[in-house]
């Protein structure tokens, strides 16, 4: 059997490590890293800038601590973390995939709820309504977003004041053209084999649209796996799909 460099995996927003359990499960993997961004199941510690380069820096630091190459996965914010932080730093990571490309599209807008986050006095509130309140009401918007069982009680019980500040200051650092910018730089990421996971159902195209996934991906000469049958939360909606093309990315570099 060929030597498994270490899984290491990143979530996104709203999301905490238990959003990696049922993908996890279908791999059969149980020696995987999974890497909260501080403030979003972990508290931010002091100082820490929780912007588009402090991120990129948090997980560069992250990796470096690991004794060989990983293989890197990141899902929505999360993987958009992983994108920066291969451009940055590809000596670090064996191969990487990110459901996210699209966010370095030219053309990408972000959607109208990041929208508002980016907006003062009307990002503060809309956060108080969705990271605050009781267990009971943080599990009710988890859900209504697409997210059940127990990975959503898992997120639901991670939220809180700390993950809404931390929304508000990385989505406003992360106001256009700076996402293009960075896009503009996808080609650093050809350093090391890339995948880009894009689910075919992702109806609000929050992490862009097909088009814009597969332009970025080119550009960063990353293979493309459509997820068929699932959408932007495909890591508790139905992880199977993402486990294949996992599975078969990965066993090709180990051929």
């Amino acid at each position: 059997m060929p030597h498994r460099p270490p899984l290491v995996l990143v979530h996104g927003n709203p999301g905490t490590a238990a959003v990696w359990g049922p993908l996890l499960a279908e791999l059969g993997r149980d020696d995987a890293f999974t890497l909260s961004p501080p403030g979003f199941g972990v508290p931010a510690p002091d100082g820490f800038e929780a912007t588009v380069d402090g991120y990129r820096e948090w997980l560069v630091c992250c990796l470096g601590r690991f004794r060989e190459p990983v293989d890197l996965v990141g899902h929505s914010l999360g993987g958009a973390h992983v994108a920066q932080a291969v451009m940055a730093r590809p000596d670090l990571v064996r191969s990487w995939a990110s459901d996210a490309m699209g966010l370095f599209a030219p053309d990408y807008v972000w959607h109208p709820r990041a929208q508002v986050w980016q907006r003062e006095g009307e990002g503060e509130e809309s956060v108080r309504e969705i990271y605050g309140g009781t267990l009971e009401q943080r599990l009710a918007v988890v859900n209504g977003i697409g997210m059940t069982g127990h990975a959503a009680e898992g997120v639901a019980a991670g939220m809180g004041d700390g993950m809404g500040r931390a929304v508000l200051s990385l989505l406003r650092s992360a106001a256009q053209p700076v996402m293009a910018d960075a896009g503009r730089r996808l080609e650093l990421a050809r350093r090391r084999p890339g995948l880009a996971l894009v689910a075919a159902c992702d109806e609000g195209a929050s992490a862009g649209t097909p088009e814009q996934h597969r332009a970025a991906a080119a550009l960063a000469g990353a293979e493309v796996a459509e997820l068929a049958g699932v959408g932007h939360w495909w890591p508790v909606q139905d992880p199977r799909p993402a486990a294949r093309a996992l599975t078969a990315f990965w066993s090709r570099l180990d051929g």
